[in-house]
């Protein structure tokens, strides 16, 4: 059971919800897992959804699920684009993965206030602007 399992403090794993211009000069958004450690890690699984309302009816998208083998030592990864309509919702991505034998986890949450331009910092690792948990 999930309670029996000892999960270690996540340092060094971070997500992003960045933006970047497209040929016609609009924003598109992306999220991204970052890997801030000096080690690899190893199936890494992260179940995204968003939550929020809609003309004032409380509205949950689907669960998406993926699984990436691999996410090399101060390495990035896309997890999906982010659909324009979905930036008034919250996003939750669920991140678990394994160094050697451990398994990490945490949830970062999204809230639409937070993308506002006054948050967003320069992400080096990714060359983009963005907001970094």
């Amino acid at each position: 059971m999930k309670k029996d399992i000892d999960f270690p403090l996540v340092e060094g794993v971070q997500v992003a919800m960045v933006r970047q211009k497209n040929e016609w000069q609009e924003y598109e958004w992306y999220a991204y897992l970052l890997n801030t450690k000096e080690i690899d890690l190893y199936n890494v699984i992260i179940a995204c959804s968003g939550y929020g309302e809609i003309a004032g009816e409380s509205r949950k998208t689907s669960t998406m699920r993926y699984l990436f083998e691999k996410i090399p030592a101060l390495g990035n990864q896309l997890i999906e684009p982010i659909a324009p309509e979905l930036l008034s919702f919250c996003s939750e991505y669920w991140v678990s993965y394994y160094i050697n034998e451990a398994i990490f986890d945490k949830r970062f949450i999204f809230a639409p206030e937070m993308l506002q331009e006054q948050n967003f910092v320069y992400i080096k690792q990714l060359d983009l602007e963005g907001i970094l948990q």
